[in-house]
């Protein structure tokens, strides 16, 4: 179980961070949302360097997918930041709920012999609610066709969390 959560976690991660990049890249410095797009890209970088340790310490595979997730990430966060940045912050909002009911399902599946990792779950649960609360405070929900896009995008989340933790 332990293998599966740190490979998951690491390539969720990773993604995250790829998302951001690719919002990064198709709005830049020329929107408002600049500084918290990277303050959100940021810490997925710290949460990213945690795993990518954590992968290293307990020898765990990371997942085979890493080169699809790569592409897949920057795609949908250029995608979304295409179709404006309210767009991009239901991106936002999406991604981070999915993690959130992941996050807390991990965190709770962990004993006190996992206490340390716990902790960083935990944690990194509460920064990725404060990247959704972002999102929303930024207008997500005024996205074009929110309620489908943010669908669509957990359905891939918990899509891309069911391949890595086996992949």
């Amino acid at each position: 179980m332990l293998e599966r959560l740190i490979r998951v976690d690491q390539a969720g991660e990773y993604g995250a961070v790829r998302i951001y990049e690719g919002q990064m890249a198709v709005l830049g410095r020329r929107t408002a949302n600049a500084a918290v797009l990277k303050h959100m890209r940021d810490q997925e970088l710290v949460h990213l360097e945690t795993f990518n340790g954590l992968i290293r310490k307990r020898r765990v595979r990371p997942t085979a997918m890493t080169p699809v997730w790569h592409v897949m990430g920057f795609a949908l966060g250029a995608g979304t930041a295409l179709m404006g940045e309210k767009a991009a912050m239901a991106c936002t909002v999406a991604v981070e709920e999915a993690i959130d009911g992941h996050y807390k399902g991990q965190a709770d599946q962990l004993g006190d012999d996992e206490s340390d990792l716990r902790d960083t779950i935990e944690r990194f649960r509460a920064e990725e609610l404060e990247h959704r609360d972002i999102g929303l405070r930024n207008g997500a929900e005024e996205a074009p066709a929110f309620p489908l896009l943010s669908r669509a995008i957990k359905g891939g989340s918990r899509l891309a969390i069911w391949v890595s933790e086996r992949l």
